[in-house]
Formats: structure tokens, sequence, C-alpha cells
């Protein structure tokens, strides 16, 4: 399967037979999305920025917008709840963690996610972590090193950062240089698509994967 970017904390995770989408915006953002298809739409909180599920045109796509399993073409998606602050939601509200098995490789994206996971939900994400999307931008969600906690936690085997400053895009967000610099990265070229494959019991060294956004 393989995963793009198109900036905020919106992926395409493609597999043989589907698709899934995260995290939708809109072009109030100030950066527009391409044409989009999916099987399959994840909404991690209904802020505007992540939830504008109009930015794919596939009818009939499945639209999963909080906690739950669902399994939609072979895709299972297992939604998470936790929360947009690290109040329990007292200012900003839920959040969903989603884990997608797409191809036997095993997905999370963190959405919003504002405080460290506890105990209770790592043993929900469970192992192994293939790939972790994880935002790292601050702002009402994940700073640098918080989300670097979050990645020890779960020890994935790659881990993709989000929703971080982009050129054009309208956010109050820190650059991904403070993340890089946490997890010890001192280079890292953006690539177009990681390209994952089933390994079994993964690699031990969690790498970290820049993408550049597809705009």
């Amino acid at each position: 399967m393989d995963v793009t970017w198109h900036g905020q904390s919106c992926f395409r995770l493609r597999g043989r037979n589907a698709t899934v989408v995260t995290d939708p915006f809109p072009p109030s953002l100030g950066i527009k999305l391409p044409r989009l298809e999916a099987d399959i739409v994840t909404v991690s909180h209904p802020h505007p920025n992540h939830a504008f599920v109009e930015a794919v045109t596939t009818k009939g796509a499945f639209i999963v917008e909080g906690p739950g399993e669902y399994e939609v073409k072979g895709i299972t998606v297992f939604g998470i709840r936790a929360y947009h602050d690290a109040l329990n939601g007292v200012e900003e509200g839920t959040n969903t963690i989603f884990l997608l098995e797409v191809d036997e490789v095993r997905i999370c994206h963190l959405g919003d996610l504002g405080h460290a996971l506890d105990d209770e939900v790592v043993e929900a994400i469970g192992t192994p972590v293939d790939v972790l999307l994880v935002p790292v931008g601050g702002g009402k969600a994940l700073n640098a090193a918080k989300a670097a906690e979050v990645v020890r936690s779960l020890e994935p085997r790659w881990v993709v950062p989000m929703h971080y400053r982009i050129p054009g895009a309208k956010t109050e967000l820190e650059g991904v240089e403070t993340f890089l610099k946490e997890m010890g990265v001192t280079e890292a070229v953006p690539q177009g698509k990681l390209v994952v494959q089933y390994s079994g019991s993964g690699d031990s060294e969690t790498k970290v994967f820049l993408l550049e956004p597809r705009l």
C-alpha cells in the first residue's frame, strides 16, 4: 500500500482493492486539495479543516466520524476515542484516533490529538504500528516534544509528521524542523509517497519519513 500527503492531516492510503482519505480540508485553508476519490473517508473531529468530506468526489464513499469498528472492501477501520486537548476535551472536544489495516499494513492516524497516550489507549492501538501519522506543529494539537513522546510510546516502523506549517496554508503552526530535531533526524528530504509492505514483526528502529504535500 502507499501513503501520500495532501497537507494538514489529509492523507490518501491506497491499497490493492480500496482507498482511504483522512481529514479532508476546504479551500478556505488557503491550499486546495486535488480531485480525491476514496472508498472510505475518516474524520477525526468536526473542526472545518478536518471534516470537508465534500472534497471526496466518490459517490457512496463510507464516512467514519467517530469510534467503532468497521470493514469496507477489505479495509478494517478501528476508531478510538481520545481528546483534542490535555483536559479530556474540556477546551476543544473529542478526537478520534483511527487505526486502519490496509493490505495487512497497520496505519495509525492520530488526528488532532492533544495529549500523551495513556496505557489504555496504547493497548487499544496495539502492535505493531507500521505507519504512525502524527501531528507535530502545536497549536491545539501535539507540539514537537509531545509528538516525539507519543512516537516513543507506540514504537512504529515508520512515523510521518503532519499538521505543521507549509507554504500557503492559513494556519498558526510550527514548522516540522523542531520535530525532526526531537527525533534526532539531521537530514530529511521530502518524498512524494511512502510505499509500505507487510513485514510480519516489523523493524526494530523507528524511521521518520517526510512527505511533500501533493496539492
